[in-house]
């Protein structure tokens, strides 16, 4: 790891005198090779290096040495300071602040801070808040990429007003429409009525619902070219489905640039505009993959192929810090998480969402993102913007259907008519669910439609009956992960025996544990789980680590940053809540109806049955193949029964727990 975050620094900083003439003479190239790093990545890495970002006022100044695979940046500081706006409350409590930063000869970031956001649809707890990066190009045509959140109306304005005369806005580039980078373009059109909106042919049909009023447009296919002028060439990468079909990046030729939105982002505020830190933003960074862009894992290599032979150094996300010190490392992950997801693939499902209506994509994201932790591929359709050919196509090649329940008319409805025949052909499981946009068509009606066809239903239709919240996206995602293993749990225990010599089966099974119950609030989402593979990690300060499989339903609610109770069964006396606890809940069920428990200083249970329990906050994770290895520092703890002792666990094979 030192190695390759020695080599993404110094490709950062690195000047054009001693930048090397190709990959394969860079110093850090064999490093990168080594750690599995792809010809892409390779090709990224000198492309950083022959690029000097040491221009005054913008990039990085001080002395960056190199010894022994590590990397000193304790010099590496910005010429030009950011400008921090006032602190605003919303919604009484929660602190809003704007940054404003040069990043490139000019090229100038707006930066809304979310300081106290603490949820964002799928991603259940946010522990760091998040940001909306919106950014200027002010060549001899002036453009603005992405804006922000409406409740960032009055900082983002007073901001953007800050750094030029908004009226003479030239251009409105949108690379994603979802509300959190579009919510403020129909006030820029209103400032700027002249301006153009540019964007994906999607983009642009998305936007005509926003504004509600007619403004000029230029929609973009990949490879258009926006000339600014002062060497600022605009080149537009279309990357459907990172994560709206109507996402694309925008590349700057000039400055070597590429403004990605969503993708490469992650949730986490903070003052630091670059991604400095790695250790602490990459558990954001891969949470962030692993809710938004792993159930679209064959776009996103699709994406990375085709900014391969873009020469870019710096990826000005949406959300989070820009990425300027680790840009091969980082998205080398991307592509080795998204060949892993593919490669792991037990089984392939089709869901079919309505964008622009209701939470159906949002909620499609949380069924999906359930899904790909049982290591089931996921190909998203917009029923709005399929064809006949494609849709049959779609889920002819899956093994079964989820389906957003569409608006009462329009192309979506009609695009669900089309299904009625073509899974009555391929007769594969299918799961409806409404999308709380209004006018669903009921899910009763098409739930029937289908039985009547022949179609197995092995799920009763997902309702909504209120406003989604933590709880509902919980309930989409354990609903994912259930119809992900009644697809692949024949084909996963086989693996397992299969992979596992019976004798060393039989051996690693000698191996022993205690019996605990790891009990999880967060929000309105609940979470429990028997646990057996526990184990005291640290003295100074205490803490343990807890292997918790990838597709269990408490696994997002044990992230970096989260708060959890580990509740020790007695001896003797553990069958009735290991009974309990063992039980498969129903997607969203309360798993504590029934349970005496008492809430913990950080609101987890505390089962009054247990005799000891330790209030637990995750420092850290590291993954395996089919288990994340949790590592907490324990903050509180007592004992409630002394003269008890742990139950035991003992086991004959290592293929069970």
């Amino acid at each position: 790891m030192g190695s390759l975050k020695a080599a993404s620094a110094i490709a950062a900083v690195v000047s054009a005198k001693t930048s090397p003439a190709c990959r394969n003479c860079h110093p850090a190239a064999e490093a990168l090779k080594s750690n599995g790093a792809s010809g892409f990545v390779l090709k990224r890495l000198c492309y950083e290096s022959k690029r000097d970002f040491r221009t005054p006022g913008y990039g990085v100044a001080g002395d960056v040495r190199a010894q022994s695979g590590s990397v000193n940046l304790s010099s590496a500081v910005l010429a030009e300071p950011p400008k921090l706006s006032k602190i605003e409350k919303w919604n009484g409590s929660k602190k809003l602040q704007t940054q404003v930063a040069p990043v490139a000869p000019d090229i100038t970031t707006i930066r809304s801070l979310d300081w106290d956001r603490d949820r964002f649809d799928i991603e259940f707890g946010l522990s760091d808040g998040t940001t909306y990066n919106s950014y200027i190009i002010q060549g001899e045509k002036l453009a603005v990429i992405d804006a922000s959140h409406e409740k960032f109306r009055d900082l983002y304005l007073s901001s953007l007003k800050d750094q030029i005369d908004v009226s003479t806005i030239d251009y409105i580039i949108a690379n994603h429409t979802e509300p959190d980078h579009s919510g403020l373009i129909p006030d820029l059109l209103e400032l700027a009525p002249n301006a153009k909106v540019v964007g994906s042919r999607v983009c642009i049909q998305f936007l005509q619902n926003l504004v509600l009023r007619p403004f000029e447009s230029i929609s973009m296919k990949g490879g258009d070219t926006l000339d600014l002028g002062k060497g600022h060439v605009l080149e537009f990468v279309m990357a459907p489905n990172l994560h709206w079909p109507d996402t694309m990046f925008t590349y700057d030729r000039g400055t070597g640039l590429l403004f990605t939105c969503d993708a490469f982002g992650m949730h986490y505020c903070s003052e630091t505009v670059y991604d400095e830190d790695l250790p602490s933003i990459e558990p954001h960074y891969r949470f962030y993959y692993d809710c938004l862009m792993r159930p679209n894992s064959k776009s996103v290599l699709q994406a990375l192929k085709r900014v391969g032979p873009l020469d870019f150094g710096v990826i000005a996300t949406g959300h989070g810090p820009i990425l300027r010190y680790n840009v091969p490392e980082l998205m080398s992950k991307y592509e080795g998480w998204s060949k892993q997801a593919l490669e792991k693939q037990l089984a392939s499902i089709a869901v079919l969402y309505v964008s622009d209506y209701g939470y159906s994509d949002r909620l499609s994201q949380a069924l999906a993102r359930g899904l790909t932790k049982t290591n089931c591929g996921v190909e998203m359709m917009d029923l709005n913007h399929s064809d006949t050919q494609e849709l049959i196509e779609c889920v002819g090649r899956n093994a079964a259907v989820v389906i957003m329940a569409p608006p009462s008319s329009g192309p979506a409805n009609e695009a669900v008519t089309t299904l009625f025949a073509a899974v009555k052909a391929a007769k594969q499981p299918i799961v409806i669910a409404e999308s709380y946009g209004g006018d669903d068509e009921p899910v009763d009606t098409l739930v029937q439609r289908f039985v009547s066809l022949g179609v197995n239903s092995p799920f009763p239709p997902l309702r909504v009956k209120e406003e989604p919240t933590e709880a509902t996206y919980q309930y989409y995602e354990e609903t994912g992960t259930d119809l992900g293993q009644y697809l692949t749990q024949k084909k996963a225990i086989a693996d397992k025996k299969a992979n596992l010599p019976a004798d060393i089966a039989k051996a690693i099974g000698r191996i022993s544990g205690g019996l605990y119950v790891v009990t999880a609030f967060k929000g309105a989402s609940r979470g429990a789980m028997i646990a057996s593979w526990v184990s005291q990690a640290s003295f100074k300060p205490f803490g343990v680590t807890i292997a918790v499989a990838k597709d269990r339903a408490i696994e997002s609610l044990m992230q970096v940053g989260d708060s959890f109770v580990l509740n020790c069964l007695e001896e003797g006396n553990f069958a009735p809540l290991m009974k309990h606890f063992l039980k498969r809940f129903l997607p969203g069920a309360d798993r504590f109806e029934g349970v005496d428990w008492t809430p913990a200083t950080n609101g987890s249970p505390i089962l009054n049955d247990g005799i000891a329990y330790l209030e637990c906050t995750v420092k850290s994770r590291l993954e395996t193949p089919d288990h994340w290895i949790t590592y907490a520092e324990v903050t509180n703890g007592n004992v409630l029964k002394p003269e008890k002792k742990t139950a035991a666990h003992h086991r004959k094979i290592g293929n069970y727990y």
